[in-house]
């Protein structure tokens, strides 16, 4: 069975809005500290912060901790904040279509990488990695060997717990850690509006799976969401991506941040939960159904090392690897995704799209 959030850590990156945000909300109302990892924070966030800033106004508390995740030294700076403060963590929580050097670009032409990569998918790579190794030395340093759990980030049993140790020789023993990363339907399929998202998503679906083992003979369990079309301000602060949507009745709809959040909550052991309902439906097409609805049916699966789980409208759905139909159904929708396909298109029929970089090249070349 596994523990209560109460008394741990989380760090959560990427808390200054959206769907971290929403976790990090659950995760204070679970009595678990916060270390809000961020650029900014958003208004809302700000509030947040301000009223979990201190014990005598509430039990959990949460701290801000400015961070560009493109930064290695900035990502061990979380979690030497969060042994400061609460003494460890347990919970640890990145446009191909304009080549670097055009002004729609976030990308210097002379950088050699791309920040959407170095934010969604090197980030979170680089986070597991310090992540895994916080917790090993937590375990070494107390004879009760701690727990936590991660957006990016993790989280720890408080020292007055005992836990199990995970090892090979004591496989069934509970996970003591826990590391959740957030993927997208968009690691599932391929619109052609995003593909460097696309491939950051896929590769953060690869790399969960790819660390389940850690789950059964180290006790660090590796696990995450791939949500819908999520209503944050990602979508809502966009003009370009919201003209997208279909908002007319019967058209596209949206995800809530905290029906993400709430499942990620239950990933990371929220009530003691060892197994979680999913529509049982792996083939259905049906829109709209939740996942407790009496036609589609439900099932238990077991939380483990490598699960991922897809949240829709009303609807929660483990990702197979293998043989899986893909995202269907409400809040799984981009009715007007059309119109940026042709935009695409006629744009890389024009002679000159991709040579920006090259030029910017040449002239810092020159400039040399």
């Amino acid at each position: 069975m596994a523990a209560s959030l109460a008394g741990k850590t989380a760090i959560v990156t990427g808390a200054g809005s959206g769907i971290n945000l929403a976790f990090a909300r659950l995760l204070l109302r679970k009595q678990c500290n916060v270390v809000f990892a961020d650029l900014a924070l958003r208004p809302e966030a700000k509030e947040v912060v301000a009223a979990h800033s201190s014990p005598s106004r509430s039990p959990a508390r949460a701290v801000f901790q400015q961070t560009d995740v493109r930064e290695w030294p900035q990502l061990e700076g979380m979690f030497h904040r969060a042994t400061k403060e609460f003494g460890g963590a347990d919970i640890p929580f990145s446009s191909f279509w304009h080549p670097p050097g055009s002004p729609a670009s976030r990308d210097a032409p002379n950088s050699s990488r791309y920040a959407l990569l170095d934010i969604n998918l090197i980030h979170p790579i680089r986070t597991t990695q310090l992540a895994i190794a916080h917790f090993l030395s937590l375990r070494h340093r107390s004879p009760s060997p701690s727990t936590t759990s991660s957006s990016t980030t993790p989280s720890s049993e408080p020292s007055t717990t005992s836990a199990t140790q995970v090892s090979l020789s004591n496989p069934t023993a509970r996970p003591l850690s826990h590391i959740i990363h957030i993927s997208s339907i968009a690691g599932q399929v391929t619109p052609l509006l995003a593909p460097l998202y696309n491939a950051s998503k896929h590769g953060i679906s690869g790399f969960v799976r790819t660390l389940a083992p850690l789950d059964e003979h180290h006790g660090i369990r590796v696990t995450a969401v791939a949500p819908g079309v999520i209503d944050t301000p990602l979508w809502r602060d966009n003009p370009e991506k919201l003209r997208l949507v279909d908002d007319r009745a019967g058209g596209d709809e949206w995800v809530s941040a905290d029906d993400v959040a709430a499942v990620m909550g239950a990933l990371v052991g929220d009530g003691g939960k060892e197994e979680i309902e999913v529509s049982a439906a792996a083939s259905s097409s049906r829109t709209g159904l939740s996942s407790g609805d009496s036609q589609e049916g439900t099932q238990m699966v077991k939380v483990e090392g490598g699960l991922i789980l897809e949240v829709s409208k009303g609807r929660v759905r483990k990702v197979e690897q293998f043989n899986d139909h893909g995202p269907r159904g409400a809040g799984n929708t981009v009715g007007k995704m059309g119109i940026a396909d042709r935009e695409i298109l006629e744009m890389v029929g024009l002679a000159s799209w991709g040579w920006v970089e090259r030029e910017a090249i040449h002239e810092v070349g020159m400039s040399i």
